[in-house]
């Protein structure tokens, strides 16, 4: 299987770009919420993604905006990997807490 297309629907130097703007923003920025971190890397992803495609259309938005919320899981999937985190866990404390409802049905 060929994963040409990868290269194709995200764009290397704006995930590269949106990966470290959003890295910024969440260890510096206060003042900015970090549910917002999402939406505004979409946004420059999206604005990026115009610009590294020399062309204003829907196709070269979709692409930037989506490269850029993949950073956001990016950063996320680095960051549980470096505390040791894995999303196994998570599920297994659900499980063990009832649901995350405390055991209330």
């Amino acid at each position: 299987m060929s994963l040409d297309f990868i290269s194709h629907y995200y764009i290397s130097i704006v995930l590269a770009t949106c990966l470290a703007v959003g890295y910024v923003i969440k260890k510096s920025l206060d003042f900015i919420p970090n549910k917002y971190i999402p939406l505004i890397l979409a946004v420059l992803g999206a604005v990026l993604g115009c610009i590294t495609e020399e062309t204003v259309s829907m196709e070269s938005i979709v692409y930037g905006a989506i490269t850029g919320l993949a950073s956001t899981g990016l950063h996320q999937t680095f960051t549980r990997m470096m505390e040791g985190v894995d999303a196994g866990a998570s599920e297994e404390n659900k499980k063990e807490d009832g649901g995350g409802q405390n055991g209330k049905l």
